[in-house]
């Protein structure tokens, strides 16, 4: 009888942990606004004495000018090389001595800095990013740009034109978006872009878009609230407010036809690039998408992954996923050839595989199987102080609501396996998309024809 009573026993304790769930999530968090208009989420976490410094400024190269592509991406270095009153190197020794660390990242939409350490050192945090944000421009020179804009242009050559593959996301979204459109253009930008512009051109994007008024600072970890806001106020306030500034805006368009390109590279195996027009983040049919993505290619009970790679043998990897932006979003199916192997080979097996997916909703069993992953990755998150200020950014930067975590996990457990098969009749039309090859120099023939 033990082994019954063991089975009771956990389908108890799996039902509870299911109803603790079904509580309302949340980070809970206080925000202000300083009268230079920073936007401040303050979240307190006591589990660990430490720290997380997150500041988000709303420009990313989307916001760039024709012509000046790569500027957001560009400042993200430039931001590490010293300010009014920090040395150039100082940035990193001084967190490091106190044992924090730190980056930062851009995309389409958004820059962004942290930091996380020891919660007695916040203010050093606060320090640094007040001081680069309001002082940058007196440390900054025409040789720190020049050395940057160096630094940058090979990091452009190592992962774009050197590395195998590494034109796929430019070619993809030169042919993706029409010209005009603010994603039109690859976040690293252009060598000549880079070259082109002026010492004056950096100048005038920082004192734009790094202004107080145009960023949001979140501070979650091991602190007092009421003190801790009266702990940035003492470091930010007197940075003075910036301009207004306009979030870019897309015209609307869609994709007419299928659109093939070719791409010979130095690579060893011919890869797939299927790329379809689907919504914005966090708006209807974003998860519908995501959930569509992991059923057709998430680990090795995926459906493309077991006919393409393990039944088929013809494909030696496969993934997909569903990309949304601020403007819009795109789903995205990649798999690479076996030796040997045509990609219209991969390409038929593909396509007959989201067709069964538009035409019959997938199990139960496989949309279950994807929201637990999602549910379990979004608890995770919530375990650490740098996830949880992420998070809070996105859902103030992209749901215009710091307070959308229970949304975020709400629109998961909400989905009906009709939903996913409705969402893929919709957006993953084999007559709208971009299909594009990458095959080894002189093996043009692999490519889909």
């Amino acid at each position: 009888m033990k082994p019954f009573f063991t089975l009771l026993f956990l389908m108890f304790v799996a039902i509870s942990g299911i109803r603790a769930q079904e509580k309302a999530l949340s980070i809970p968090h206080t925000v202000y606004t300083l009268d230079n208009g920073l936007t401040v989420i303050l979240h307190e976490d006591r589990t660990v004495p430490m720290v997380t410094v997150n500041v988000w400024y709303h420009v990313g190269s989307s916001y760039e000018k024709p012509k000046r592509t790569g500027f957001a991406h560009l400042f993200e270095h430039i931001m590490f090389e010293g300010s009014g009153n920090v040395k150039e190197g100082d940035f990193d020794n001084l967190l490091e001595a106190v044992g924090g660390n730190n980056n930062g990242s851009t995309t389409q939409d958004r820059t962004d800095y942290y930091e996380t350490l020891p919660a007695n050192a916040l203010d050093l945090a606060l320090f640094l990013e007040s001081d680069r944000m309001g002082y940058l421009l007196e440390a900054m020179s025409p040789g720190k740009v020049d050395g940057q804009r160096d630094v940058v242009k090979n990091e452009r050559r190592q992962n774009t034109e050197n590395r195998p593959y590494g034109i796929a996301t430019q070619t993809i979204l030169e042919n993706f978006y029409p010209k005009g459109h603010p994603y039109n253009w690859p976040v690293i930008g252009y060598m000549d872009d880079l070259t082109a512009a002026s010492y004056e051109d950096v100048v005038e994007f920082f004192k734009k878009y790094y202004a107080p008024n145009n960023a949001v600072l979140v501070i979650a970890g091991d602190i007092e609230p009421t003190k801790t806001i009266e702990k940035v106020k003492h470091w930010f306030n007197e940075i003075p407010r910036g301009e207004v500034v306009t979030r870019p805006t897309a015209p609307a368009f869609e994709l007419i036809g299928e659109k093939k390109l070719t791409v010979e590279d130095n690579v060893q195996l011919p890869r797939l690039y299927l790329a379809y027009q689907t919504p914005a983040l966090y708006t209807p049919g974003d998860a519908e998408m995501d959930v569509a993505a992991d059923v057709l290619a998430k680990g090795k009970n995926s459906r493309l992954y077991k006919r393409l790679v393990y039944e088929l043998q013809i494909a030696q990897n496969v993934s997909a996923y569903q990309n949304g932006n601020a403007l819009g979003g795109m789903f995205m199916v990649m798999a690479t050839a076996r030796p040997g192997i045509k990609l219209t080979q991969l390409q038929s097996i593909i396509d007959e595989e989201i067709g069964k997916l538009t035409i019959t909703p997938p199990t139960e069993r496989e949309v279950q199987r994807v929201v637990n992953q999602n549910e379990s990755r979004i608890l995770r998150q919530m375990e650490s102080s740098m996830n949880k200020a992420d998070m809070l950014q996105s859902y103030y930067r992209f749901a215009g609501n710091p307070d959308w975590l229970n949304e975020d996990f709400s629109r998961y457990k909400a989905l009906q396996p009709s939903d996913i098969s409705a969402s893929a009749r919709q957006y993953l039309n084999p007559k709208k998309r971009v299909v594009l090859s990458i095959v080894p120099k002189g093996k043009a023939d692999l490519a889909v024809q």
